[in-house]
């Protein structure tokens, strides 16, 4: 659950970044199998970013295709992700038993220092601003950004960051990144590719097109990306209205668990576990994916279906 409330405030990156070495870390000191909680941070990366439009920069990129606003949005996937985080942790309980049902050794107090207040208020306001806001049509950009300005100089004040550290969370080579993939997806999509995609596009919403979405979503996820799948994809769905949109971003962040490549948190998570010391092989990482993935998707995409009539 802590994981998933970090994917779907702070965003699927936090996760991986953030919380898996905690959580590591935390099962160092208590004696545990790092493995169950480690990739627990890992599926709910991905899955549980279905939430908001903010949880997963697909559900930004397919946010203009949707007729829905913030709450719309987070209305009509709330029974979608409560289903899918109950599929992945029936799962990831079966899969890691062993490690769970080791008994663990003496640990130590992992008491830390309070949470500071103003960072929690500004969080919480922020969340606010994207609901009301978006029921004039304003970007959540212009929310986050204010309040990512606020943090900046509430930190600064204190002398917790430098302007060095400042731009180097922005990350703008990531922003560079994104808007490369737009534009090299965009002149692909016009070509070969885009077609072969279109011609794979189902014409109606039914079940069974619901589901060859997600799968198609998931497919494209896995060669190109999800952010380049969903540039690639949701345009050519889209006409066939807001539940066919839905059913793709399943696909597009449920499914980019299925493999490495799927998803850049993915390799962000192999990466963090690798500097705190611990190594993922590709056979331990697919026993989990393979065995998750394919129901998760499946079962999010018959609640999707069922909640939208």
């Amino acid at each position: 659950m802590l994981a998933a409330l970090v994917t779907v405030v702070l965003s699927l990156d936090a996760t991986v970044v953030l919380l898996t070495p905690i959580v590591v870390g935390a099962a160092a000191t208590l004696g545990t199998s790092d493995r169950p909680g480690a990739f627990a941070c890992l599926r709910m990366a991905n899955s549980a970013s279905l939430l908001l439009p903010v949880s997963n920069l697909t559900n930004l990129l397919a946010l203009p295709h949707l007729d829905l606003d913030f709450l719309g949005f987070a209305a009509r996937m709330g029974p979608v992700w409560v289903v899918v985080l109950l599929v992945e942790y029936v799962l990831l309980r079966l899969l890691f038993r062993r490690d769970l049902a080791a008994a663990p050794r003496d640990g130590h107090d992992l008491t830390g220092p309070p949470v500071p207040l103003v960072p929690v208020l500004v969080l919480v306001l922020m969340l606010a601003a994207f609901t009301v806001l978006s029921r004039w049509d304003v970007a959540p950009a212009w929310a986050s950004s204010a309040a990512a300005l606020v943090l900046v100089v509430w930190a600064g004040a204190r002398r917790e960051v430098t302007p060095r550290q400042v731009v180097a969370a922005a990350n703008l080579s990531f922003a560079l990144l994104v808007l490369a993939l737009g534009v090299t997806v965009a002149a692909v999509a016009s070509g070969f590719l885009g077609d072969v995609v279109a011609d794979l596009v189902p014409s109606s919403t039914s079940l069974a097109a619901l589901l060859a979405i997600a799968v198609l979503a998931t497919v494209l996820a896995a060669l190109l990306t999800n952010l380049s799948a969903t540039i690639l994809l949701v345009p050519l769905v889209a006409p066939l209205g807001t539940t066919a949109v839905l059913a793709a971003l399943l696909g597009l962040n449920i499914g980019s668990g299925l493999t490495w490549t799927g998803s850049l948190a993915n390799l962000l998570w192999r990466r963090t576990l690798t500097g705190a010391g611990r190594s993922v092989g590709t056979a331990a990482f697919h026993r989990v994916s393979l065995v998750i993935t394919p129901v998760s998707l499946c079962l999010g995409v018959v609640t999707l279906w069922a909640v939208s009539g």
